[in-house]
């Protein structure tokens, strides 16, 4: 392993366990030999040999992705090898866009609820709620809306955080939520899909404005 590569003490990764995504998982430290990793999580299943993934952004190209192995196991800690050299996973493969999507919380025993996406990825997604009780770890179903197709998953909570409407008067609370789910390559394939038909809407919006603004400007040229 090239530790010159791999992020920063303090910094973040994502690890796979093979079926099971961690998103954000600390870096505690790192040498030429391992990597110690955070996990906030005390459920993870692992054992020493486990294989993990672990992966981080390398800029405009993609993301960096390395295979290891756990070597040690200390409370919520473990020591990774990571041999070889990272290779490059292209951006394209992990597109997030779209926003104001409505998506459906379902939850056993509890009535399903309608919110709005703020935005997703084929491995998560972010979506506001109003006045539903939710908390980091929760298990439920999600189903989006995108466009004329619909996506339904599993999902889990990642991070949740409210807010009390105030101004002008008193209101519902507002819920945040980030929620995880493991890939699924034909929804995966119809969200990469939507992503990059609303990239290329945009992209011929910011065109058409663009070619717009330049026919006022030599109209005002010309009339000088």
């Amino acid at each position: 392993m090239t530790s010159s590569l791999f992020p920063a003490d303090g910094s973040h990764v994502e690890m796979d366990l093979g079926g099971r995504t961690l998103p954000e998982v600390r870096v505690v430290r790192v040498t030429d030999a391992t990597v110690t990793l955070s996990l906030a999580r005390a459920d993870v299943p692992l054992t020493t040999g486990s294989p993990v993934t672990v992966r981080w952004p390398a800029g405009p190209r993609g993301r960096f992705v390395q295979h290891g192995t756990v070597v040690r196991l200390d409370e919520n800690r473990i020591d990774v090898t990571l041999p070889g050299e990272p290779e490059i996973e292209q951006l394209r493969h992990y597109v997030r866009g779209g926003g104001g999507e409505s998506i459906v919380l379902a939850r056993a025993d509890e009535p399903q609820v309608t919110g709005r996406v703020h935005d997703i990825s084929e491995r998560s997604v972010r979506a506001h709620f109003s006045d539903v009780d939710l908390r980091p770890g929760d298990h439920m179903v999600l189903r989006v809306q995108l466009g004329h197709e619909v996506v339904q998953f599993p999902a889990t909570a990642l991070r949740v955080s409210s807010l009390r409407q105030q101004v002008p008067v008193r209101g519902p609370v507002m819920v945040e939520m980030v929620a995880i789910f493991d890939r699924n390559e034909q929804q995966a394939k119809i969200i990469r899909r939507y992503v990059f038909r609303l990239q290329a809407m945009a992209r011929r919006e910011a065109a058409a404005a663009e070619a717009m603004a330049d026919d006022v400007m030599a109209e005002a040229v010309s009339l000088r």
